[in-house]
């Protein structure tokens, strides 16, 4: 069994933002399983897949809003019996540029508040995470980190930001299929390759 975490804020106010880049990889990576309904539970939404290799597959999506996202995770994780390496987190990077986005095992929340609550309330870091890079704010912006996130994408990356959800929901096969490690070492060294 696997958890899979797509954070964001719930409400239509927040739904196009940077911030939400979590809720919509999980949600395009579920409408490709037959459409199963959601339900509400955990303190947020979830739905359980069986896939046709049998594995089972419990996505979640915290309705928490984002700084209290490891209320939810907590909730499921226990209930399902999941240890923190069945777990992958979904969510946007400002440390990755825009256009990547990489597996990861671990490590410190890199200033993300739903991971970071996530981390307190497990209290471990040994999770995986999907990060999607949405890079920083340009010299111009005017505002904080947090404006940023919370805005949506401009115009003109919305057709990327489209093929990158897609992109990025179909690496979440990759790592059911095949686990963690390989997926990271497929996934990673494309994106590498494809920088070059």
């Amino acid at each position: 069994m696997i958890l899979i975490v797509g954070l964001g804020n719930p409400g239509s106010r927040y739904e196009a933002t940077r911030h939400n880049v979590g809720f919509r990889i999980v949600d395009r990576w579920v409408n490709r399983q037959g459409h199963p309904v959601w339900r509400e539970k955990f303190e947020g939404q979830f739905v359980s897949i069986n896939r046709a290799h049998g594995e089972r597959v419990i996505a979640l999506k915290p309705m928490t809003f984002m700084n209290l996202s490891g209320f939810s995770v907590r909730a499921a994780s226990s209930f399902f019996k999941l240890q923190p390496a069945e777990i992958l987190v979904v969510h946007d990077e400002l440390d990755l540029p825009f256009g990547e986005f990489r597996l990861k095992l671990g490590g410190g929340d890199a200033g993300h508040n739903g991971v970071g609550s996530i981390i307190e309330q497990m209290g471990t870091d040994a999770f995986a995470r999907l990060r999607f890079g949405i890079g920083r704010p340009p010299a111009d912006f005017v505002g904080s980190g947090a404006d940023f996130v919370l805005e949506g994408f401009p115009p003109a990356d919305l057709s990327r930001v489209e093929e990158l959800i897609e992109a990025s929901s179909k690496v979440l096969d990759q790592v059911i299929d095949d686990g963690l490690s390989t997926a990271m070492n497929v996934s990673n060294r494309k994106k590498k390759k494809d920088n070059v």
